[in-house]
């Protein structure tokens, strides 16, 4: 008789052994959620990576991403089509040059002017983009060619422009005064000659344009920083200090007034004495002729001559400061 053993019962079946309890805390699903979940923190990653180099690199505003940017808006621009009334097309020229794509409104100022000819608004338009360009001598020519037009103050203003930024600053003002004359509310001109009036070193000739172009436009911050620059060289010192305040300028706009300001100090100090008032003298007596001589008597007349007039009657009267001094 055989006896069989408790291993010979399950002999050719598998042990029934109960599992162990899954440990505390343990995730009985992870085998199925491990790679989702690796996948949603890599896009997490990934996109907080971007969202920080898009901070950086708006915050900079420099480098690649800025240089790609701005060729894409040139690319786009050439690759506009052209509006189909010239008003509609110097309105995109002027766009571009407004976002600092003057090269590319020069090409699209030929192709108008093919199609439709030149006009002083276009002459205007390809006057500053070539001073924007550094090409002061074509920029002078085209400003030349706008003094006989309508837009003469434009031109006088461009032509004043280039010779401050030349450090012709006596030329510069006497542009821009015509320039003023010619559109007297015009708060650019006006602030670009008080400036030029202070870089010449004529500080009382800027202070009624300066204060011209901010009460017009108070908002601007060029023409604040020009009367900052302005209070600073009359003597001002609070003022400029409040004002400058007011405007919570940065620092590095602060340095730069200052540094104007001692230029202007400069030029002040060096420029001519003017000459003073010539004083009124006397006015010089006018000229008499001499008194004739009397008739002389006929000799041994019976008749008697009639008595002479007094002198006093026929003296010349005495000048005006003299009646007044006597």
């Amino acid at each position: 008789m055989t006896h069989r053993t408790d291993t010979d019962t399950t002999e050719g079946t598998a042990p029934t052994t109960s599992a162990a309890p899954p440990a505390s805390g343990a995730n009985t699903r992870c085998p199925r959620l491990a790679r989702p979940v690796q996948a949603c923190a890599l896009t997490g990653l990934l996109a907080g990576l971007l969202a920080l180099g898009a901070c950086a690199s708006k915050e900079t505003g420099y480098g690649v991403g800025s240089q790609a940017e701005r060729e894409a808006l040139i690319e786009e621009a050439n690759r506009a089509p052209q509006p189909d009334t010239p008003g509609l097309y110097l309105e995109l020229i002027e766009r571009m040059q407004a976002d600092g794509l003057y090269y590319a409104s020069l090409a699209h100022l030929d192709a108008y002017e093919k199609q439709y000819g030149p006009t002083p608004k276009t002459i205007l338009l390809r006057a500053d983009a070539l001073r924007a360009t550094a090409q002061p001598a074509a920029a002078s020519a085209d400003y030349a060619r706008l003094l006989q037009t309508p837009l003469a103050a434009n031109g006088y203003h461009g032509l004043g422009l280039i010779a401050g930024a030349n450090g012709d600053f006596g030329t510069a003002a006497a542009r821009l005064a015509e320039a003023a004359r010619r559109a007297p509310t015009d708060t650019a001109v006006l602030s670009d000659l008080g400036y030029a009036l202070l870089r010449e070193g004529d500080v009382d000739g800027a202070r009624v344009p300066l204060m011209k172009a901010m009460e017009l436009d108070h908002d601007n911050p060029k023409i604040v920083s020009n009367v900052t620059l302005f209070l600073l060289a009359d003597g001002d010192r609070d003022k400029a200090q409040a004002l400058m305040d007011a405007q919570q300028m940065s620092p590095t706009v602060r340095a730069a007034i200052l540094a104007d300001a001692s230029k202007v100090v400069v030029a002040e100090a060096s420029r001519p004495a003017a000459a003073p008032a010539p004083v009124p003298g006397p006015e010089p007596e006018s000229a008499t002729e001499p008194e004739p001589a009397p008739a002389p008597m006929p000799a041994q007349s019976n008749v008697q001559a009639p008595p002479l007039a007094s002198t006093d009657a026929t003296e010349p009267a005495p000048p005006l400061l003299q009646r007044f001094a006597q």
